[in-house]
């Protein structure tokens, strides 16, 4: 959420960035909310003003009383009982329009780096930088999900049966294999600095509009019925609630986290669920990083953190790529954001395994989380990056790993997660 001081001294700017985000039906918005904020700055000039008068007044009866002049003094309070009613009226409407002034601001999205590339959506993302040599071998590699389903690693079958499409059961030295990853994340992520953390799985309306846009909401989150409780899509989510309304202290910056949790996920929109496979599920694993820190310092932590997820790939064999994602593919609360991808020799192409966004203050701003500095208060930048979600993570390493035989190598740094096991194939009965 932008600053209303900021937008209404950079009204062109402000709409100059919705246009490059490709969302002009959201240009009448900025007119809108200046119109707002200079009907509430008038009503507040008008409040002070009889506040002022109202104090004058009560001094005057004081006097009043005192000199025992209290037909008079009875008028006086009478001429206060009117500012008081005059000043409730000010103050309800006051709050409807900050109400409404809050509603629309937070639809404004963020202003985005001056780097980010101008692009409708997704296929117009530009890709940065490969990391590995990508190899097709001379056999073939069959899908993810026939794979671990010769292994006897995959049912899906029984979770359509207690859970419907987008779930799954993994099974064996499968399911193994992605527990080895996100314990081998959390400790990459320890051996960087950053605290572990598991936080709450779920989160308050207040929490989640203050750390998503309202589209985002609307296609991800799923609501427990009959409180007020969302399952959490990704740790960031909880992770950066935890500092709402919190004051910390300059000596403590950065904040580097890494926080483990389950993700839920409606995966609504043209995307959809994969019937077969483990792609886009509605359920699914993930080590997290989120940083909070100084404005000033936020770039250096984004180039850190994509880093780490590209190292953290290519200490599992897997080739890997950067897409610089372009303005119309960023939620509106982003500054600046790049994909990680993870090549598919199946596919002889790259997937998305990973995500690193920078946002600015808008969570900040919208949450209230502040740092103590030594001119005053000042918002925090926030920035959140995937080190792996499982199973998406698990498709890459298996899809690369796998032999003519059927079988697949295990990474070497996740060997002591599973027991010193050097492959996985089928155990014969």
């Amino acid at each position: 959420m932008l600053d209303i001081k900021f937008v209404r001294e950079n009204k062109e700017l402000v709409k100059e960035n919705i246009k490059k985000k490709f969302q002009d039906e959201k240009l009448p918005l900025v007119d809108e909310v200046i119109l707002l904020d200079e009907k509430m700055r008038k009503l507040k000039l008008n409040g002070d003003n009889l506040r002022k008068e109202r104090n004058s007044i009560s001094d005057e009866i004081g006097v009043l009383f005192r000199e025992k002049k209290i037909d008079e003094a009875n008028a006086k309070k009478d001429k206060v009982k009117e500012i008081n009613e005059k000043l409730a009226s000010i103050e309800n409407e006051e709050q409807e329009l900050s109400v409404k002034l809050r509603e629309k601001m937070l639809v404004i999205p963020q202003i985005i780096d001056k780097s980010v590339p101008i692009g409708k959506d997704d296929s117009e993302n530009v890709e940065i930088e490969r990391f590995g040599e990508p190899v097709v071998p001379p056999y073939e590699i069959p899908y993810h999900s026939d794979i671990c389903d010769n292994l006897c690693g995959l049912d899906k079958e029984s979770a359509g049966r207690t859970s419907g499409n987008g779930f799954y059961y993994l099974m064996g030295d499968i399911a193994r294999l992605h527990s080895a990853m996100i314990s081998y994340a959390r400790d990459f992520m320890i051996d960087k600095g950053f605290t572990y953390c598991v936080p709450p799985f779920m989160i308050h309306s207040d929490v989640v509009t203050g750390v998503m846009s309202f589209s985002e909401m609307e296609n991800m989150m799923y609501k427990i019925e009959g409180e007020d409780l969302y399952l959490i899509g990704t740790s960031e989510h909880s992770m950066i609630g935890r500092f709402k309304g919190q004051i910390v202290k300059e000596s403590d910056l950065p904040i580097t986290l890494t926080s483990y949790s389950p993700c839920f996920r409606k995966e609504v929109g043209a995307h959809g669920i994969e019937e077969r496979g483990l792609y886009r599920v509605h359920q699914f694993e993930k080590q997290e990083m989120v940083v909070l820190c100084k404005e000033e310092d936020a770039m250096d932590w984004y180039n850190k953190m994509w880093s780490y997820t590209v190292e953290f790939f290519r200490s599992l064999d897997v080739p890997v790529r950067t897409l610089e994602c372009c303005s119309g593919d960023l939620a509106d609360l982003k500054v600046k954001s790049c994909d990680v991808e993870a090549w598919s020799p199946r596919q002889q192409k790259y997937f998305e395994v990973g995500s690193c966004s920078t946002l600015g203050d808008a969570q900040a701003r919208r949450l209230g989380i502040k740092a103590k500095g030594e001119n005053g208060n000042y918002l925090l930048s926030t920035l959140n990056n995937t080190v792996v979600a499982s199973p998406r993570g698990l498709i890459a390493v298996i899809e690369n790993n796998y032999q003519e035989d059927g079988s697949i190598l295990i990474p070497k740094v996740l060997q002591p997660y599973m027991g010193g096991k050097e492959k996985i194939e089928k155990s014969v009965k």
